[in-house]
């Protein structure tokens, strides 16, 4: 079977036919899919649902900021779809208010060996350079603040309480 490889949108390794399955060809015309930020993470569904919600508790005031932009907990649960979705506000500049947008987590496969995060704007967008340049900044800095929470994990590590960190290493 073919793989699909975008390593820029995070699907290097999906396959074309979940990718179909995913993303049916009338939603990808539609103007919220062109708009929205979808990653894959190698993180098993409930580990990243866990960590998320742990991440809640270290953020003031139920906010977590990430970069410029901020994650607005609780995180709300879709009974019927079994997803989750985090409100987001996505910073898109310094003399711009912070766009609306939410976070949408599925489990993307079964065994759920991966996760699928969208971010999805709630309001009009202006698609500026702006707008994609702080959308991929928010999705990559999460996906690789997941990726290294669960190395940590795998090596029984102790994490710190702040994942997003840019300090030197």
């Amino acid at each position: 079977m073919a793989r699909f490889m975008d390593v820029h949108n995070g699907f290097a390794g999906v396959t074309a036919g979940q990718l179909r399955e995913a993303y049916p060809p009338g939603r990808m015309s539609s103007p919220a899919y062109w708009l929205s930020f979808p990653r894959i993470v190698d993180v098993p569904f409930e580990i990243c649902v866990a960590t998320l919600e742990s991440w809640q508790r270290t953020g003031p005031g139920g906010e977590l900021r990430i970069g410029q932009s901020l994650l607005r907990w609780p995180i709300e649960h879709d009974n019927e779809y079994g997803t989750y979705r985090i409100e987001v506000g996505l910073a898109r500049g310094s003399l711009r208010p912070p766009l609306r947008m939410r976070l949408d987590i599925a489990r993307w496969s079964r065994p759920s060996s991966r996760t699928a995060l969208e971010l999805v704007p709630c309001q009009l967008v202006r698609p500026t350079a702006a707008y994609f340049r702080s959308g991929h900044l928010l999705m990559d800095s999460l996906t690789d603040a997941l990726r290294h929470h669960r190395q940590a994990q795998r090596i029984d590590c102790v994490t710190a309480t702040q994942p997003f960190s840019t300090a030197p290493r």
